[in-house]
Order: C-alpha cells, then sequence, then structure tokens
C-alpha cells in the first residue's frame, strides 16, 4: 500500500504534464490515425477550393462551375480505393510486386512519349488519354520508385554491403527514369523524383561524401536543364529580378503575392477570392495556395503548413518505432517526398523559390496526382499498422471501431528468425534454378570412416563457417557480385534482423 500510491501519484502528474494530446499520442494506433487524419483533412480542403478556385475559369469557359470539382471528386474517389487497397496489401506482397511495377512503370514512360500514344497538352507529351479521365505515368513512377527503391536497399542493409552495392542498381535507374521524364519535358516531376532517390540514399547509409557528391552534381544538373529550355531560363530570370517584366513571365508571381496580402490575417472569406476572376492563371492548380491565403488568410495557410509538419513529425515518428528496415525506409522516403513537393510549392508561391509547377500534394486540382498520392498515404497508413505496439494490440483485439468497420487484417509480426528463413530459402531457390557454368567432376572415391587423408578431422560442408570465412580474401569484385545476386530485386526476401534485435537473437 505505501509503495503503489507514489506511483498512481507520479502517474497522474506525468498525465497532467503530457496532457490529453500526449496521452493519446501514447495508444498504439495513434500513428495509423493521424494518417488517416492528416489525408481526409487534406483531401477535403483540396475539393472546396479546387472549387472556390475553378467555378469562375470554367463558366467563362462556358462549362459548368462545378466540372473541374467533379473530376477531382472522381480521382478521390479513385483514390480513396487505392488507399482502401493499399491498407490491405501485406508488406510481403508489396515486396514482391515492387519490381514488376518499378519495370511497368518504365514501360509506361516510354510509350507515352510515342506520337500516337501519348497525348500531347501545351508542348509537353505526358498524359494518357483515357476519354473519361488521363493518366500520368511519371506520377506513377514517383511511387513505384519509393517502394523498389526501399525494398532494395533493405535487403543491401542485412549484408553490410559498400557504397557501391547501394549505388548499384538504384541510382542508374533512377536517372533512367528521370530522362524519361524530362524529354516529355516535365522539370517539376523530374524535381520531385530527385527528391525520392536523393531520400533513399540518405536513408539507406550512403556515405556522406559520396552523399554530398551526388547532390551537388544533381544541383548542377538541375541548373543545367532549368537554363537549356526558353521557359524555364524565363521563370529563373523573372526570379532573380521580378521587376524586370511585371506584366510579362513575371505576372503569375506578381499576382500571387498580392493574393496573399489581400487576405491578411483571416482572409475575405471562403468563396471570396478576387484573383480567380481571371487575374491569377492556373489557381486551382499551381497557386492554389495563394487562393488559401486570400480567402482564409494566415490562419488558413498555417492550418496548412500545420497538416504538412504534422506529417513529417508522424511519418519519422512510424519509421523510428518500426522495426522492419523496409518499413522505415519506405516511411522515412515517402514523407521526405510528399513533404519536399509541398514545401518547393509553398516557397514558390510566397516567392522563396523560382516557379516549377510542383503540385500541392492532396489540395492543388490533377487527378493522377491527388490519386497517386492518396496511395501512398495508405502505405503509410499500413506501415504505421506495424509498429510492434500497434501489431501487439490489434492481436489482443485492441483494434478499434474503425479498423473493424474496414475489415482490415491483422498484420504479421516482424520476426528475425521468419526474415533469416524467408532469405535463405529465396537464396536456395536462386542455386537451383541457376545454370551450372562448368562441366561438374566425376565423383571422389569416399575415404574410409569419413576421416580426410592421413587420418585427420572429417572434412567439412562447403557451406560452413569456416569456408565462410576463407571467402575473405577474396577479391571485393566477386564479393559484390555474390552479393548482387543473393539480393536480386525481384526476390520477395525479408532482411535478416534489425540492430534492436542483435542483442537478444542469440
Amino acid at each position: 500500500m505505501t509503495t503503489a500510491t507514489p506511483r498512481r501519484v507520479g502517474t497522474a502528474a506525468q498525465r497532467m504534464r503530457t496532457g490529453w494530446f500526449g496521452a493519446w499520442l501514447a495508444r498504439p494506433l495513434a500513428s495509423f490515425h493521424l494518417v488517416v487524419a492528416i489525408a481526409v483533412l487534406l483531401t477535403v480542403l483540396g475539393l472546396v477550393m479546387v472549387l472556390s478556385a475553378s467555378s469562375v475559369e470554367a463558366y467563362a469557359g462556358g462549362a459548368s462551375v462545378y466540372s473541374l470539382f467533379i473530376q477531382q471528386a472522381m480521382f478521390a474517389a479513385l483514390g480513396a480505393v487505392l488507399f482502401y487497397i493499399a491498407l490491405r496489401v501485406p508488406m510481403r506482397v508489396m515486396r514482391q510486386l515492387s519490381f514488376p511495377a518499378f519495370a511497368l512503370s518504365l514501360v509506361l514512360l516510354v510509350l507515352v512519349l510515342i506520337p500516337g500514344i501519348g497525348t500531347e497538352v501545351q508542348g509537353s507529351r505526358r498524359w494518357f488519354d483515357l476519354g473519361v479521365v488521363s493518366v500520368q505515368p511519371s506520377e506513377i513512377v514517383k511511387i513505384t520508385l519509393v517502394v523498389w527503391g526501399s525494398h532494395l536497399l533493405a535487403s543491401r542493409q542485412t549484408e553490410k554491403a559498400g557504397y557501391k552495392d547501394i549505388l548499384m542498381p538504384l541510382v542508374p535507374a533512377g536517372l533512367l527514369v528521370c530522362f524519361l521524364v524530362v524529354l516529355e519535358p516535365n522539370l517539376s516531376t523530374t524535381i520531385a523524383l530527385g527528391i525520392v532517390l536523393t531520400a533513399l540514399l540518405w536513408f539507406g547509409g550512403l556515405p556522406l561524401r559520396m552523399f554530398v557528391t551526388i547532390a551537388v552534381s544533381g544541383g548542377v544538373a538541375a541548373a543545367i536543364l532549368a537554363l537549356s529550355a526558353g521557359y524555364r531560363s524565363d521563370r529563373m530570370r523573372a526570379f532573380f529580378s521580378p521587376g524586370s517584366d511585371p506584366q510579362g513571365i513575371g505576372y503569375q508571381a506578381r499576382q500571387a503575392m498580392y493574393s496573399l496580402a489581400d487576405g491578411g490575417i483571416w482572409g475575405r472569406g471562403l468563396g471570396q477570392s478576387r484573383a480567380k476572376w481571371s487575374y491569377l492563371p492556373n489557381a486551382h492548380n499551381d497557386f492554389i495556395f495563394a487562393i488559401i491565403g486570400e480567402e482564409l488568410g494566415f490562419l488558413g495557410c498555417a492550418l496548412v503548413l500545420g497538416l504538412f509538419a504534422l506529417f513529417v513529425y508522424t511519418g519519422l515518428r512510424i519509421a523510428t518505432r518500426s522495426v522492419d528496415p523496409f518499413i522505415r525506409l519506405l516511411t522515412a522516403s515517402a514523407t521526405c517526398w510528399i513533404t519536399g513537393q509541398a514545401l518547393i510549392n509553398v516557397g514558390y508561391v510566397v516567392g522563396l523559390l523560382p516557379v516549377t509547377g510542383l503540385q500541392l500534394p492532396l489540395v492543388s486540382a490533377g487527378g493522377s496526382s491527388l490519386a497517386i498520392t492518396l496511395l501512398m498515404f495508405g502505405i503509410i497508413a499500413n506501415a504505421a499498422r506495424h509498429e510492434p505496439e500497434a501489431v501487439a494490440a490489434l492481436h489482443a483485439g485492441q483494434d478499434g471501431r474503425f479498423s473493424r468497420m474496414l475489415r482490415l487484417p491483422i498484420p504479421e509480426m516482424y520476426s528475425p528468425a521468419r526474415a533469416r528463413a524467408a532469405r535463405a530459402k529465396a537464396k536456395a531457390k536462386t542455386k537451383a534454378t541457376a545454370k551450372p557454368k562448368v562441366k561438374p567432376s566425376p565423383p571422389k572415391r569416399a575415404l574410409p570412416s569419413g576421416r580426410g587423408r592421413g587420418g585427420g578431422q572429417p572434412r567439412r560442408s562447403i557451406d560452413s563457417d569456416s569456408a565462410r570465412r576463407s571467402t575473405r580474401g577474396e577479391p571485393r569484385s566477386s564479393r559484390s557480385t555474390e552479393a548482387w545476386r543473393g539480393t536480386r530485386a525481384w526476390e520477395p526476401n525479408y532482411p535478416m534482423k534489425h540492430a534492436r534485435d542483435r542483442g537478444n537473437s542469440r
């Protein structure tokens, strides 16, 4: 009795200090609910603002004021279906399908460049026109690159691979994707793909000196691309000298600043924007953040930035609390991609960056971007359900009303032993299907009594520990080749063990 009372007092005092939000964050499924709530709030806000920003231009063009809003709502419904599918797909299946999906997205990037197959709009060939909707393959390749790159690097991390094993074949594949997107041309999506590749290399454990070299090379390449085309060089010139052509190339950025200033603290009111009356081009798409600032004021902009900040916290929280290296890489890289794209959009609207055309995720008009981003949010929500505390709570029957309503499957607990067994099985399958390169030698005569020559110790198998240690003297190239064969990108294998479990698995 005397020892229990201070413990209860300390717990109550701790709850008073943390508050109700801290107590709610300590719940096992808090990350999952945060991801779902952020996705819903940003999507609903985007639908409302797209309706407000596009109604005037749609009516002036002879269409219904709800035309673009209906199209955006259709893609939001498609994104909700993709979100739900991503919640139900096991991580093991996701890793199995990562390379085929990435290869298919590469094929789509090639097909969209062919005249007659891809649709050209305003000088760019980026879309497949399917009649009712248009699909942009460059948006699909973002998510396939994140998933496949995370699977590849998670497999390499378990082998303590060098930087060459980290770079190959991820960097050549990423550069090929960027090259195909540049041919469309689409510099803004190329920047987003560069963010994805950079995040994968950073969280994949690339040495700092190599990372700095690649980052500088990417910056130089982006600068060359920005100055190579006429319209891109005009944007750079307008950024560095905004007052040189206020009615020409600098008109859009200038009107966005006027729209933000007109909103003030409280805003003019929902639907009361004056910039959308043909004063601000692409108000519903690239510059929708300016319309938010004008109609909802500084508080509306702070709400949007606060939701993305909460998403950063939630994504990194999932990455740090997960024990599966694949989930850690996937969640952290996807968080950097979505947040980086949002910061670039807000940056050029407020005048801190040159205009690039990157959309504000889940808010700007754009069907393919909305559906693909919701699919990525669904994958992150699925990763949140794989946190150790969440898996334990789900197996204990504490799945909650929301999970029971959606009939979501209970995820499996990550086990280093099971991952090691799956990896060994995949390697055995690879060796069994590989063709022998040399003619097998005839069987030798068995030695008497199972002993070697001279009556020494029995022979050890070639797969024994001593045989493995004897390969340490081999050249690094042969070891790298063996590592590549053992961790092929299309093999469904799990990493061996996480750092947290190394002390407990012996």
